[in-house]
Formats: structure tokens, C-alpha cells, sequence
């Protein structure tokens, strides 16, 4: 909206000309993002604490944890909202990655607040069951692999570029691009969900990584960048350097609250949006296997999820105290704010690894 009124009044007066630099409004998407959530964040939580909706804690888990009984929870709202407005404020509406992007990260958002919802008001412990969960997952995923691959106009478009090497690309074909779509989309809420499970542990990282997949999506939407560094040009994706400066400004405001000790959780109406945004915006640029390089706190706790499940099942034996992982190391004596502050060095380093990609090829 905000980029219309600018582009308007530049026919008048030349200086509005600035805010069609993507690196200006993703600035300004990230500042005015981290503005409304200051602005809203405290009337939210006290609102959340009035209707007593309230995060419950797992009787088997770390003691320590007892005391967040209670906690304010379904604060991701607060992200959801910030991103949307500033995104709307900031963005070029008529981009179809910006829509895509949008509807995904909505869309799993509603499922987060229905399962949140049924948790701590309804005080159903399942709250939305895992199956329900699954399929409408698969339906949005799905809806936003199909559209993606129709909006691809070039083979090299669809590729799956292994990073490190310039020319090693292999070409997927609709059918495996919308594929490999569906799992990083799904698989990257789902990811983000399992880590959210202390104070700052699952948005600090998210702040990295969405903010690092902004200069890979500026390359991309840059036909000189994109030729000179070896990456397919992708026209309309470099739009998304301003969700991603959206996602960066939110999800820092929502760490002021969110810092040990807590005053709101996420829950899953943020993890899921904000797991999902994440993995529509690298498959766009076409960065699949970088998402996985710095999100790799997000794959160690769900592998830490899965492999622990199928070793009791197969075997009747633990590999780890308890899953996720986060909650191995605090049962080993780490401290909550060690475990969480650790976890930001890893990804703080493996981000960088993701972003030497660029040149390292």
C-alpha cells in the first residue's frame, strides 16, 4: 500500500523515487514490523493472561519447567499480525510469491490457533489431533507446490541445486518439484513446532535464517546478481526480501517477551507459520538444501523426535534422556538459558556456512 502511495507521489516529487529499493523497504518492513509488535505486544499478553490462556507443562519433563505453568501462550498471533501489516504496508501486492508466502504462512497460523485453541481453552490436552493436523497441513502444502510450479518459467527454475558447486543442479520435473515442495513446507513448520519448546529457543534462530534467505531471495530477483554468483534468475522473487525483513523485525519484538524468563509462549499458531513461511521462501529461491544447512537446529531436534520414538518402539530403550533434544541437555545439567544461548551460537555459524554459499561455488 505504503509502496503505491510512493510510487504516486514520485511523479511529483522525485525523492519518493528511494522506496523502490528492495533493500530500503525491507528495512523499513523490518523497523515498522518490530514497531507494531512493541506497540501491541503488551495489550496482547495481558489479554491472553485475563482469558487465562495459559501454556500447560508435560509432568515428565524437566522440573524446572513447572513454574511456567500458566504462562500466557498463542503469541505467535502477535507475530502473524505484524508480518501480514507489514507486508501489506511495504510489499509490491501485485507479486505472486508475496501472495503465496502470505497465504501459507496464514494459512498454517489457523491451524496452530485452532490446535492452540482446544488446548488451553477447551482444555483438551490432544487439541487439534494429528491427523486433522496432517491433512489440512497437506492440503495447504500441496495448494502452494502446485501454484509454485505453475508460476516457474524455466527448467532451471525447478532444479535442485546442491550448494558448493556451480554446476551441479538436477532437474526435477513438476511432479518431483511439487514433491520435494510439499516436505520442506511441511516439514519446515512441523521442524520449527518440535524446537519451540523453550524461552527464545525457536525464534532467535528463525530471525537468522528468515533473514539470511532475504539476501538469497535478492540475488535471485537480481538477473545481475543471480548471473554473476552462478543461481537461476527467478523475476518477482527478490519481493520476498521484504517478508523476510517482516519476519526478522516481528520475530525479534517477539523475543523481548519471549526472552527467560517468558512472558508468552509462541505456541503452535507461530511455529507452524513461521516453520512453513520459511520453507515456501527457499524453495522459491531455490535454496532447499541451504534451509537445511542453517536450520540445522531445526533437523537435529526432529531427528533427536524420531529417532527416539523409533528406538523405543523397535528396541524398548531411549537413546536420549527425552525428546527433543533440548530437553536431553537440560536434563544433563544444562541450565535452560545455556541450552538456548548454545543453540543461537550453532545456528548463528551454520547460517554463515549457508550464506558462503553464494561465492563458494
Amino acid at each position: 500500500m505504503l509502496l503505491e502511495l510512493a510510487q504516486w507521489l514520485e511523479q511529483h516529487i522525485r525523492a519518493f523515487n528511494v522506496f523502490n529499493y528492495l533493500t530500503l523497504r525491507a528495512v523499513l518492513a523490518c523497523l515498522t514490523s518490530l514497531v507494531i509488535s512493541f506497540i501491541v505486544g503488551p495489550g496482547l499478553i495481558r489479554k491472553l493472561a485475563a482469558y487465562k490462556i495459559g501454556q500447560a507443562v508435560r509432568d515428565d519433563g524437566p522440573q524446572t519447567h513447572l513454574i511456567k505453568a500458566g504462562t500466557p501462550t498463542m503469541g505467535g498471533a502477535l507475530i502473524l499480525v505484524s508480518i501480514i501489516v507489514t507486508t501489506l504496508l511495504w510489499a509490491d501486492l501485485s507479486n505472486r510469491f508475496v501472495w503465496v508466502v502470505l497465504c501459507v504462512t496464514i494459512g498454517f497460523g489457523a491451524i496452530g490457533w485452532i490446535d492452540d485453541y482446544r488446548k488451553v481453552v477447551h482444555r483438551n490436552p490432544k487439541g487439534l489431533s494429528a491427523k486433522a493436523k496432517f491433512f489440512w497441513q497437506s492440503v495447504i502444502g500441496l495448494g502452494a507446490a502446485l501454484f509454485i510450479a505453475h508460476s516457474t518459467n524455466l527448467p532451471a527454475q525447478t532444479e535442485f541445486i546442491v550448494p558448493f558447486f556451480k554446476q551441479v543442479a538436477y532437474p526435477l520435473g513438476v511432479i518431483g518439484f511439487v514433491v520435494m515442495t510439499y516436505f520442506v513446507i511441511v516439514g519446515t513448520s512441523n521442524a520449527v513446532n518440535l524446537t519451540d519448546g523453550l524461552d527464545g529457543l525457536a525464534i532467535m534462530p528463525t530471525v537468522m535464517v528468515g533473514s539470511a534467505l532475504g539476501i538469497f531471495a535478492y540475488v535471485a530477483g537480481n538477473a545481475v546478481f543471480a548471473k554473476y554468483l552462478g543461481f537461476p534468475f527467478i523475476p518477482g522473487a527478490g519481493e520476498l526480501t521484504v517478508i523476510c525483513g517482516a519476519i526478522a523485525g516481528a520475530g525479534l519484538a517477539f523475543l523481548w517477551f519471549n526472552a527467560y524468563p517468558a512472558e508468552v509462549f509462541m505456541g503452535d499458531v507461530g511455529a507452524l507459520a513461521l516453520g512453513a513461511a520459511l520453507g515456501t521462501i527457499a524453495v522459491i529461491v531455490r535454496q532447499e538444501i541451504v534451509l537445511f544447512i542453517m536450520g540445522g537446529v531445526f533437523v537435529v531436534e526432529t531427528l533427536s523426535v524420531m529417532l527416539q520414538v523409533a528406538s523405543f518402539k523397535l528396541t524398548g530403550r531411549r537413546i536420549f534422556r527425552m525428546a527433543p533434544l533440548h530437553h536431553h541437555y537440560e536434563l544433563k545439567g544444562w541450565k535452560e538459558n545455556q541450552v538456548v544461548v548454545r543453540f543461537w551460537i550453532i545456528t548463528m555459524m551454520l547460517v554463515l556456512i549457508g550464506l558462503s554459499t553464494l561465492k563458494l561455488r
